[in-house]
């Protein structure tokens, strides 16, 4: 498949009065056209951070120190501010994590929809709003037509995260992020809207960067996985291979802790301890003081991602010969 996105070393610090925060720390990946790749991990493990610095998103006081991300054949992080306001909304769109903070609360759904297309000059007024009610009709928000005048607050949490995919969609771009865009629903709601996304990427041939913290859940939408931890890439594998041998004492951990009603009472085991610091991370591997594994090399030398088989790597000195030797 061809490449669409490739990022080498991204590292992007966060500076504070106390120090420097290395929210995410010299990470690699690539996204093939069609792909919907998961980033997986705890809060503070530098998902967000990941994507949202490709697109010059970062709070005022972060910086990318390093590393570029090759999009369609450009550099994202050499681009200026305006060269990087045309790809977004066009190119990239992103679905934010709560619809009530992202969408404007004073103005019509439909015009926010309508917004991109012609901020791009992509569309008349007339076909934009078109356009926007075909997308509303498309994403299924009933009654589409007289609803494009009302207010998000006249919307429910799920109908709210629908029209954020709306206007994700509007341009048809070559990539979605989803940051953890079902955190707030239900189940169902929560079914539906993956079921959703997936059929607007093989209709469209978009690819999704899907960030989460739910394993199990990107273990069930995503291609490729990338399990993060303390800015840095711990394992980084093709679905397939992950269900089939998870390897990072992390992904383990992280799959422990996640209810399965197939497994027996009391197996439900939580990682101890909390995430580090990132101001000053622990020498070796960041993991190992949670590590239940853990050698003494472990807290001397920062081991490197290596590839173990075919599209899976992991980051841990203890895995030799596609085993955790513990």
């Amino acid at each position: 498949m061809a490449e669409l996105l490739k990022v080498n070393n991204l590292r992007t610090y966060f500076y504070r009065n106390e120090g420097v925060v290395k929210a995410v720390d010299g990470i690699s990946y690539k996204l093939d056209y069609g792909e919907t790749l998961g980033i997986v991990g705890e809060s503070g493990s530098g998902k967000t951070v990941s994507v949202l610095s490709l697109l010059g998103l970062i709070r005022r006081n972060g910086r990318v120190e390093g590393g570029e991300a090759i999009f369609d054949g450009k550099d994202l992080l050499k681009l200026s501010k305006e060269e990087l306001r045309e790809i977004r909304g066009k190119d990239i769109s992103i679905i934010f994590q709560d619809p009530m903070t992202s969408l404007n609360p004073i103005m019509r759904i439909g015009i926010q929809i309508m917004e991109p297309l012609i901020w791009h000059r992509l569309l008349s007024d007339k076909d934009a709003r078109d356009r926007a009610i075909e997308l509303l009709r498309v994403v299924g928000i009933p009654e589409y037509k007289t609803r494009f005048l009302d207010y998000p607050f006249q919307f429910s949490g799920g109908m709210r995260q629908r029209v954020m995919i709306a206007m994700a969609l509007a341009c048809n771009p070559k990539l979605v992020i989803a940051d953890e865009p079902t955190t707030a629903l239900d189940v169902t709601i929560r079914a539906q809207i993956l079921n959703l996304m997936h059929e607007m990427k093989e209709k469209l041939n978009m690819s999704i960067i899907f960030i989460t913290h739910d394993i199990t859940l990107a273990m069930n939408f995503c291609d490729t996985i990338i399990v993060m931890y303390a800015g840095k890439i711990v394992e980084y594998s093709s679905i397939e291979k992950f269900i089939k041998n998870p390897l990072h004492p992390y992904s383990q951990g992280l799959l422990n802790s996640t209810l399965d009603i197939e497994k027996k009472e009391g197996s439900l085991r939580p990682i101890p301890g909390n995430p580090p610091n990132l101001i000053n991370p622990p020498e070796g591997c960041r993991f190992h003081p949670r590590c239940s594994y853990v050698q003494e090399i472990c807290k001397e030398k920062e081991p490197e991602l290596r590839e173990i088989e075919e599209k899976h790597k992991v980051a841990c000195h203890l895995v030799k010969g596609g085993n955790l030797n513990a």
